[in-house]
């Protein structure tokens, strides 16, 4: 049997659990709050240094990695934010908003 036909079955542990960044992690309990303060927080140069496309990422990445586990109001709010931040990127970069 090989190692990956060993692990199919188990579901509980995942490599996304080790992924993080002490660096730049945003403030813990950020992800409950509302889509204004996310946006904010994650496009600021504490958290994102790299640039607001940086904060973006990290929030693409919450959103997909908890996947069914998000209620769908919490879901909703988080992809308010994502608008947010996507005007505010557009506007960064000149380009014109929605």
């Amino acid at each position: 049997m090989t190692e990956t036909a060993k692990n199919a079955g188990r579901g509980t542990r995942r490599w996304v659990h080790t992924v993080t960044t002490v660096s730049t992690a945003p403030p813990a309990g950020l992800f409950t709050r509302d889509a204004r303060t996310i946006a904010r927080v994650l496009a600021s140069p504490r958290v994102s240094p790299r640039g607001i496309t940086s904060g973006f990422r990290m929030l693409l990445f919450f959103i997909n990695r908890a996947g069914h586990g998000l209620s769908a109001r919490r879901r909703a709010e988080l992809l308010r934010a994502k608008r947010l931040m996507q005007e505010m990127i557009a506007r960064q970069h000149g380009a014109p908003g929605r």
